[in-house]
């Protein structure tokens, strides 16, 4: 329990709650306890204090009755009875922590910390201490000395505030206290001084002179010689220091800025020039006020409407005027009559950038008089001690972040609070959240573009709106009539920056807009110059432009980087005329065309990862460049690596034949069904040998994943032979690991053994990491058939990291799944599931659904194997029906072997039977042996479920025979399946069902069932 007596006595627990004591006498009898908290009270004592004259037929039982009812109150063990009375034990009691408090501050050296020691002191205090009890003999001895301290708290108080310079507020706080007190001469010393620092020396003269009047009538004494000093001080000081208009009070609460005015005021707690910079409408001001209003003694200065020719000494005027100061008794000059005014002060100049020179040349002589100053700008001062905090835009959510994401955003917590205000009622929600995420993207996070846009939310709603900002110099519009007219309208906001800026800074601005997601150095040198910039001066028009905040510069691995917010660069593209916009696109399309084809002649060697990197930056410019063929063309095997199939087949539409050919091989990469005969024709039509070898290649690929197997191993075929005519190992070795894969489905495991371990060797010639992964995936494969899984686990987690460090993420997710099946395949389905999940959300996020269907067949796999059933094919069949649509045996057959081994394991032989005769069938198509025994040894367990052991038998005879002629061994999850299967065929055997010759060996014809 905490117990309060400065002021109404108190009671409250430990979490804050109050606690009712009832009746006055038992209230009495806690006051009387505490008087001298943790003490014994006599028992007669308290009796004399509670009833007086006017005693109880049985004082002691009439006692005892108050403690039992104080007791239930507060708690049984807090009064404890001990001779010759009652105590209260271990009281925790606001006088107590005042006093140590207060002892604590004396010990305190420093005016900042000792006025935050008193000001915790002071803040215990809730009115007069023992109030309703200050009257009581037991009670008033104790209720002065508390005042006394209190008042003495007061003084040390107000002395270490008039040290840290808080003189306006101090002199408004002491003024009640002094009416109070007024004959203590210490406190109206203090209140004097308050009075005079603030400018208001007549009225500490008034109030001394009071204090003396006082002293003479009431007691027949003069003041002190302390006090007939401070007059005397006063009386020949100078009223210079006048108290100053205060900071204004915005209007709205400021929203996403708390990091922000934390950050500014570190600052310039440590600095005494601090300059907020950034674009225009970012919030510069409303920081700035925000940040001041923490300040003990701030005053601001508004600067935009002064003419760019203002000089020194009339900034110094205007802000003198401002700020109230009239001239003193002696001659000075404006800056040095405002410099001694300003001392121990903060100043804010705000708006500096257009009349930047002199504003500069003011603060350095400000703060060589030791003023602190706060400054906005669009552009840094320049002056030395300067430290810049660059106002950043508020942050605004990822486009396709869930609502609950959303509505953490700063940008949306602004758009919401002013949307409401705007338009009662309205919410951020699940229905309207996007909307809002996409507006407040497309306004880049500006404040004062988010409360212009949500001020139209009334009459447009938000999907509306967001339509419509593709013209947002037309919609934000109409600010508040009581704005500065340059803050009405997005498009004033930047006219007024624009205007700032010489012909050659707007030249090379509007040219800025041609780029999309910014430009390199070299590129903004490219197609800004001309029309009187040259190309050397482009760099420092770039570094004034930053420095004006218009554009935002970036580093990266490749130097640095120029890039526009999107409304500055909508502002931009306004500003160029017809002519020069025609111009500029095709110099922009030019110059990206230059560096796809440079790039493309390092993506296949060992500069891969630093070409895709740089491809990686320019995909916004590369976008925008598409257009021409050869630009396609340069693109396509980027595009490939960067699993951007779906890109890559729209912008490959094309009737050139390069162009065709890429195109039919992403549409089978992106499951869409192709005639199985057009990758040849279409391979045939390119003439250029080199282009037709990797055209080749690609369409092999392909078709092997997702095409008809004949064509692919044609297609491969050519390549190779293509490949080996021009010397180029890079295509050899692209073109061995698809053989590679192809003979690993064929069952030719050392075949496919020799064509990845050879091309495996001429990619790591090349230094091509893509291809190491590729050729090591396969290797890995074939590990995993020999049943030696450390190794298999050693391929494919090289495989990963490979791809990783290329940032290759749909390859990534592929490896993961190879690693999630090595793990179901030694039984550990807890790992199984986590790298089959890690790559279904890689797959997932980058589109890739043949990664998903990879990770999720694997999710379904382990789901199976450990009885989850309805899990199982619940994800199995979508992907059924996607393999179905372009005929990919391989895939269904696996899905429908799956599916049936849920079947029979749910004990529905009917549908068990039906879906291993489809995975029979789909299995024979492909050729692949294994797929056969899979599907054989699968159809066994159905019929044994149906009561056909018989016909269950040659089925496991035939399996058997294939399973050897793979010269592999029996993986170890199929072995479960399998095992599984024997175990009911020898029951069934053992039980005399069926005879142990029936139906074994193989098919009719010799060949396997």
């Amino acid at each position: 329990m905490r117990f309060g007596v400065l002021g109404p006595l108190a009671v409250w627990t430990p979490d804050g709650t109050p606690v009712a004591v009832p009746e006055a006498r038992v209230r009495a009898l806690l006051a009387s306890l505490l008087v001298a908290p943790g003490r014994v009270v006599s028992a007669d004592r308290l009796v004399d204090e509670l009833w007086g004259e006017a005693l109880p037929a049985n004082p002691s039982g009439a006692l005892q009755t108050l403690v039992s009812r104080l007791r239930r109150a507060i708690g049984a063990e807090l009064v404890v009875r001990r001779p010759p009375g009652y105590v209260l034990t271990a009281p925790s009691v606001d006088s107590t922590r005042f006093a140590e408090l207060t002892a604590l501050a004396q010990r305190t050296s420093g005016a900042t910390g000792k006025a935050e020691v008193l000001a915790e002191a002071l803040g215990l205090w809730r009115g007069d201490a023992f109030a309703g009890f200050s009257d009581e003999p037991f009670a008033s001895a104790a209720a002065a000395a508390l005042e006394e301290q209190r008042l003495a708290a007061w003084e040390d108080y107000a002395e270490a505030r008039l040290q840290l310079g808080d003189h306006t507020s101090l002199a408004g706080e002491l003024h009640a206290l002094v009416e109070q007190h007024p004959l203590r001469e210490r406190l109206r010393a203090a209140h004097l001084r308050a009075l005079h620092r603030a400018g208001r020396t007549a009225e500490a003269l008034e109030g001394y002179d009071a204090m003396r009047r006082l002293l003479r009538d009431e007691l027949g004494l003069d003041p002190s010689a302390d006090l007939a000093a401070l007059h005397e001080e006063l009386l020949t000081a100078e009223p210079v220091r006048r108290r100053i208009p205060s900071l204004p009070v915005p209007p709205t609460e400021l929203v996403g800025r708390e990091r922000a005015v934390a950050g500014v005021r570190a600052l310039l707690g440590a600095h005494r020039l601090v300059t907020l910079i950034g674009p225009g409408g970012v919030g510069k001001t409303r920081l700035a006020v925000e940040v001041a209003r923490g300040a003990d003694e701030a005053c601001l200065v508004e600067l935009a409407a002064l003419p760019r020719e203002t000089t020194v000494d009339g900034l110094a005027d205007v802000a003198a005027t401002a700020l109230g100061i009239r001239d003193g008794s002696r001659p000075r000059s404006p800056v040095d009559r405002l410099a001694e005014v300003l001392r121990g002060r903060l100043l804010v100049l705000d708006n500096c950038e257009h009349i930047v020179e002199p504003v500069a040349a003011l603060v350095h002589r400000l703060l060589a008089t030791g003023a602190h100053v706060l400054a906005t700008s669009r552009e840094p001062l320049g002056v030395s001690g300067e430290h810049l905090w660059e106002v950043p835009t508020l942050d605004v959510p990822p486009p396709g972040a869930p609502p609950a994401d959303v509505l953490r955003a700063g940008a949306v917590q602004l758009f919401a609070a002013r949307a409401a205000a705007a338009s009662p009622g309205f919410a951020v929600s699940a229905d309207n959240a996007e909307a809002v995420a996409t507006i407040c993207r497309r306004v880049d996070g500006i404040p004062l573009a988010i409360e212009l846009a949500a001020a139209r939310v009334r009459v447009l709603g938000t999907a509306e709106l967001s339509e419509r900002l593709n013209d947002r110099f037309a919609v934000l519009t109409g600010g508040p009539r009581d704005a500065p007219p340059r803050q009405r309208t997005l498009g004033a906001v930047l006219d007024w920056s624009w205007e700032l800026l010489t012909e050659a800074e707007r030249t090379v601005l509007r040219r800025l807009a041609a780029f999309a997601d910014g430009c390199t150095l070299a590129a903004a040198e490219t197609l800004c110059a001309g029309d009187g910039v040259q190309r050397p001066q482009v760099l420092d028009l770039l570094t004034r432009l930053v420095d004006r905040s218009l554009v935002v510069a970036s580093h990266t691995a490749d130097g640095p980087r120029y890039s526009l917010l999107e409304s500055v660069s909508a502002y931009c593209e306004r500003q160029l005329g017809p002519e020069e916009r025609d111009r500029l696109r095709q110099a922009h399309a030019a110059y990206f065309t230059e560096l796809a084809e440079e790039a493309a002649t390092h993506l296949c060697g060992p500069e891969q990862q630093k070409w895709l990197g740089r491809l990686d930056i320019e995909t916004g410019n590369l976008r925008r460049a598409l257009g021409d063929v050869r630009l396609a063309r340069a693109l396509v095997w980027y595009w490939f690596l960067r699993g951007r199939l779906i890109e890559a087949r729209r912008a490959t539409e094309s009737a050139d034949p390069v162009l065709a050919a890429w195109h039919t091989g992403f549409r089978l990469l992106t499951g869409e069904p192709v005639d199985n005969r057009a990758p040849l024709r279409l391979h045939a039509a390119i003439a250029d040998p080199r282009e037709r070898a990797l055209a080749g290649w690609f369409l092999g690929y392909a078709a092997t994943r997702f095409g008809d197997l004949p064509v692919a191993e044609e297609l491969t075929g050519e390549a190779l032979a293509a490949s080996e005519e021009l010397s180029d190992g890079w295509g050899i070795a692209a073109a061995l690991s698809v053989r590679a894969v192809q003979r690993h489905v064929r069952g030719d495991l050392t075949g496919s053994a020799a064509d990845a371990e050879r091309s495996r060797a001429l990619f790591e010639e090349v230094g091509d990491r893509w291809g190491r992964g590729q050729a090591g995936t396969v290797l890995g494969k074939l590990a995993e058939f020999a049943g030696d899984y450390a190794a298999a686990t050693t391929w494919h987690r090289e495989a990963a990291e490979l791809a990783e460090e290329l940032a290759l993420w749909p390859d990534v997710s592929m490896s993961c799944s190879e690693l999630g099946r090595i793990a179901l395949l030694q039984g550990d389905h807890t790992a199984a599931d986590e790298l089959h999940d890690r790559a279904r959300a890689l797959a997932i996020e980058h589109g890739d659904a043949a990664g998903q269907e990879f990770a999720e067949v694997g999710l379904a796999l382990s789901a199976r194997r450990t009885g989850r059933f309805a899990e199982a094919e619940n994800l199995l069949r979508p992907w059924l029906a996607w393999n179905q649509r372009f005929e990919a045996d391989n895939g269904a057959a696996l899905i429908l072997a799956e599916l049936g081994f849920a079947a029979e394991q749910r004990g529905d032989a009917p549908a068990a039977v039906d879906l291993h005769a489809q995975g029979l069938a789909a299995a024979r198509r492909t050729g692949d042996p294994r797929a056969v025994a899979l599907a054989l040894e699968g159809l066994a367990g159905a019929r044994l479920l149906a009561g056909q052991p018989g016909r269950a038998r040659g089925l496991l005879a035939s399996a058997a025979l294939l399973r050897e002629s793979t010269g592999a061994p029996l993986p170890t999850a199929e072995r479960g399946d399998v095992d599984r299967i024997e175990e009911l065929l020898n029951s069934a055997l053992s039980s005399g069902r069926i005879r142990a010759g029936s139906r074994s060996g193989p098919g009719r014809g010799g060949r396997p069932g």
